[in-house]
């Protein structure tokens, strides 16, 4: 018999009670506060926290009036399923955000409420229609103390065993991130017969005529706009294998998109469609592995915020045979793939271990109701 059970028989065989969430809980305060996004930061002293339903800071601000120090306690945004354990000073940078403790005359560890929110909010579906109004009416188990500390433990250490999978998983997808970049790099900037060419005259390169909120969810084409994600389009523009970037925003230098086929494009990104006898493709890794440092040795700024043609038309390459292109293209392509199964394999893996977690969660959070 594991600790737990040999608890439970000692201090609660018969069951424990069962009180609705809003009758545990002290003050649950709300903030009426919303940082707008110039005052948080990259650094700064405190973490700010919103409704994001990771459970990492959205960034961080110097302004230390907006603090809550009477921590640990729990956030939770009212239209994500997000919940956050702080323990530190930080900042509630939205006016959807809760700070819920339970009530000194509870019985209830503060810690062993989140877990139990946690299990408890799976249940209820994200969106604006829902309020923590709807959490008040969750039943939540009250075991003494003594099981309430060794559930924590338990789930704790899972908690950070699942973190821990995490940081190796993304870890060793970084690895394999940089080591393609680096073999990249190898492959395209050591070719010996080369020709150097200016991209504007071995492209044609444009912008197309479309805004985002033109996208259509259902759209038959899809439709790259300035974001990483392409969105959907019932009309299209071009019909060509082409290269596509943004012209403003995050991904400005850095984001790419390769185009075959049909496709509508928006009035800020740029389309980049090699002529005959040059391999887009080719130019499609030459753009990831090179672009970037191209801005930034020809800007004057400290960082691109737009892009221009004639930054593209002035940006030359060492262009090797049409064959080597290909051949080159054809060992990038393999370790593209190699990436791309990664990137799916890791959320599927992520997945499997946290639903073996709410499995356990679950099973050590229900308990039988006290008969009175």
């Amino acid at each position: 018999m594991s600790k737990i059970d040999e608890l439970i028989r000692k201090h609660c065989a018969e069951g424990v009670e069962l009180r609705e969430l809003g009758r545990i809980l002290g003050k649950v305060e709300g903030s009426n506060r919303k940082i707008v996004k110039s005052k948080i930061q990259v650094d700064g002293e405190y973490p700010v926290y919103t409704q994001g339903a990771n459970h990492r800071p959205d960034g961080y601000s110097d302004e230390s009036e907006a603090v809550i120090g009477d921590v640990p306690l729990i956030l939770y945004g009212d239209h994500t399923n997000a919940l956050k354990w702080i323990d530190h000073d930080f900042i509630a940078g939205a006016d959807g955000v809760k700070l819920v403790k339970s009530s000194l005359d509870s019985g209830l560890d503060d810690r062993f409420l989140y877990h139990c929110l946690r299990d408890k909010i799976k249940g209820i579906p994200n969106g604006y229609a829902r309020h923590f109004a709807q959490l008040r009416k969750l039943l939540i188990p009250i075991p003494p103390l003594e099981v309430q500390k060794e559930i924590i433990n338990i789930l704790d250490k899972f908690t950070e065993l699942e973190a821990e999978l995490e940081a190796e998983l993304e870890a060793e997808l970084e690895a394999r991130r940089k080591q393609y970049e680096y073999y990249r790099k190898s492959l395209i900037f050591t070719q010996k017969n080369t020709q150097t060419v200016f991209l504007g005259d071995i492209a044609t390169i444009g912008t197309g005529s479309h805004d985002t909120k033109d996208a259509e969810e259902d759209g038959d084409y899809i439709f790259y706009a300035r974001g990483r994600e392409p969105l959907k389009l019932n009309t299209f523009d071009f019909d060509e294998s082409a290269i596509i970037t943004a012209g403003d925003g995050v991904g400005v230098g850095k984001v790419f998109h390769f185009a075959r086929g049909k496709y509508a494009l928006h009035q800020r990104a740029y389309r980049i469609a090699p002529n005959e006898g040059v391999d887009a493709r080719f130019i499609y890794h030459y753009l990831i592995a090179d672009f970037a440092r191209y801005l930034e040795r020809t800007s004057v700024h400290a960082s691109v915020t737009s892009l221009r043609r004639p930054m593209f038309l002035k940006y030359s390459i060492e262009l090797p045979p049409l064959a080597e292109q290909r051949r080159i293209v054809m060992i990038l392509d393999k370790f593209d793939k190699l990436i791309n199964d990664v990137i799916e394999e890791l959320p599927a893996e992520i997945n499997s271990r946290q639903l073996q977690y709410e499995y356990y969660r679950t099973k050590l959070l229900t308990f039988q109701e006290l008969q009175s």
